[in-house]
């Protein structure tokens, strides 16, 4: 199925790019969200009248991601947690606990944004990296520390 991209989507394209997906894909995601447009003759005419719009929208989404970012590579989270045997956590740390210490220091961050492929369940420092856009992935810093 042919789309035009409302927004940029990672690993398929920019605003007003016109790209071929699977039906389910276009169908069940990227149309229900406001992702695409259908890719129709009526739908390209209005997406290259809205193309320079699209374009700023994009570049004032970038430009304060960006900004978002430099904030967040300067913070350090630290949680405290007891420890059993050779490091372990009895417990882990989350992207839910990383985005509720996030949200207390003034940054919203919602937890699907936060890219931990899995719990940390070990003492150390971690780097958590953090969806803002499709080009902007800062990272932040994690310590779990010994209660």
């Amino acid at each position: 199925m042919e789309i035009i991209l409302r927004q940029a989507v990672e690993n398929l394209g920019k605003p007003g790019d016109v790209v071929t997906v699977k039906n389910g894909y276009a169908r069940n995601y990227l149309l229900p969200r406001g992702f695409a447009y259908e890719a129709t003759a009526g739908n390209l005419k209005r997406i290259a009248q809205e193309r320079g719009r699209l374009e700023a929208a994009e570049s004032a989404r970038v430009a304060s991601a960006t900004d978002l970012a430099k904030q967040l590579e300067e913070v350090q989270l630290t949680f405290s947690a007891r420890v059993g045997e050779e490091g372990k956590l009895f417990g882990s740390v989350t992207s839910s606990d990383i985005a509720e210490q996030l949200n207390a220091q003034g940054f919203h961050i919602e937890k699907r944004l936060i890219d931990l492929h899995e719990p940390i369940k070990a003492l150390g420092v971690y780097r958590v990296p953090v969806k803002l856009h499709a080009d902007v992935k800062p990272e932040i810093r994690v310590w779990v520390i010994k209660q």
